[in-house]
């Protein structure tokens, strides 16, 4: 079974592949190292593996790439990762690997990118049919009824 990844393409002047028709040239995202925590021995005191990857938001914005709205919901979904400088900050220490890492950051951007994508469905406003109105209406009734009943009697004056 093929994968679907961002992916690298030689022939295409060094741009990633973020979705399906969305490419930005790797300049546009910017990944630094830095040292993991978690399980790997040695290796997490001497190697780099954790990822951080940022990319200024306003570039998935530029013409051919997310529509307005689509950008509005990618903003939405990503409110939480993205600072001051309209960059959205994205990191991956989960992995043993600087590559395994990367490639985390680049499926969680994509992710979040191909949901953005999807406009919502229109809420279309629905009216409870007659039965369903009679029916709430005889329940509300007995429960008043069984609540009547539980009072202590009360003297007429």
């Amino acid at each position: 079974m093929a994968e679907t990844h961002p992916t690298e393409s030689a022939s295409s002047g060094g741009s990633l592949e973020l979705a399906p028709g969305l490419r930005v040239h790797e300049s546009e995202v910017r990944f630094s190292a830095s040292r993991s925590g978690g399980p790997g021995g040695q290796n997490v005191n001497k190697v780099s593996t954790r990822m951080e990857l940022r990319l200024a938001v306003g570039v998935l914005g530029a013409p051919g790439r997310l529509s307005e709205r689509a950008l509005e919901r990618f903003r939405r979904l990503a409110a939480g990762r993205i600072n001051r400088e309209d960059e959205l900050v994205l990191t991956s220490g989960r992995f043993r690997s600087q590559s395994r890492n990367r490639q985390a950051c680049l499926d969680v951007l994509r992710a979040m990118i191909l949901e953005a994508r999807v406009a919502p469905r229109p809420r279309r406003p629905t009216k409870p049919s007659r039965g369903a109105v009679q029916r709430r209406l005889r329940e509300k009734k007995a429960r008043g009824e069984s609540k009547q009943r539980r009072r202590s009697p009360t003297r007429d004056e």
